[in-house]
């Protein structure tokens, strides 16, 4: 099916994790030009050469990017905008827990979730809304987490992820007179390289199976294929929603 996104240029930013670069895949295979956007030149590196060899043709370009730092920011997206044109979509996918019971939580632990989380994406798009408004479409998608509902060790992370569906709500409202719309991702646990790679992967699998209705975890491609719903026509009349890609939990 053609999601009428041809020619479109995306920036994704945490690119080289897991989940961006399926995303960027996926995009990258209906014909978007897109920019990785990672503090870590490596796994952008790795990122961009698996879509190149994936995807024919793919126009992929990479930028180190600090989310927290506007200056950063701004770099990153002047280099998009100067090697695949104006940003039409944004992913902001950049994000990371710090688990503490919030006795045992210091400030730090707070704060730079936060900074990543929502002071991240809220650098991002004040980045691209502008060349968004005057193009008359846009397409925002904000990673949040199931997590947005609470979990114990992760007040920080609960917080920020559940303040950045808000975030989403109200910027919707704000975009949507501009046919821009903005929407957010929930995932559960996804089973990604990293997360495999944990010495209780094991026991997190067990666990979550017994509280998901469907017998398996997400991997990656489940939640790209959400992210490249809601950049395409078919999501064309569908904005200020959250949606929870976590098996029925």
């Amino acid at each position: 099916m053609d999601m009428n996104l041809q020619g479109r240029v995306a920036a994704i930013t945490g690119g080289g994790g897991a989940i961006g670069r399926a995303s960027a895949k996926m995009l990258a295979a209906e014909g978007v030009a897109v920019a990785l956007l990672d503090l870590s030149e490596e796994a952008m590196a790795d990122a961009k050469a698996e879509i190149e060899t994936d995807v024919s043709g793919a126009k992929v370009h990479t930028h180190l990017c600090d989310v927290t730092d506007v200056d950063s920011v701004k770099a990153a997206f002047d280099s998009t905008v100067d090697a695949l044109g104006p940003v039409d979509i944004l992913v902001n996918n950049a994000g990371f827990a710090r688990d503490k019971y919030m006795t045992k939580m210091v400030e730090e632990d707070w704060d730079i979730i936060h900074a990543v989380v929502l002071k991240g994406a809220f650098n991002c798009c004040r980045a691209v809304l502008p060349t968004m408004m005057e193009r008359n479409w846009g397409r925002i998608v904000n990673m949040s987490s199931m997590a947005k509902e609470g979990n114990k060790g992760q007040t920080n992370y609960s917080a920020a992820k559940a303040g950045l569906v808000g975030m989403t709500n109200a910027l919707a409202r704000e975009a949507g007179p501009f046919n821009i719309t903005a929407n957010a991702i929930a995932p559960g646990l996804v089973a990604t390289p990293r997360l495999k790679a944990r010495p209780d992967f094991d026991k997190l699998e067990a666990r979550a199976k017994t509280l998901t209705p469907l017998p398996r975890l997400a991997d990656e491609y489940d939640v790209a294929r959400i992210v490249l719903f809601f950049c395409s026509e078919l999501a064309d009349f569908i904005t200020a929603q959250c949606l929870n890609v976590s098996g029925g939990r």
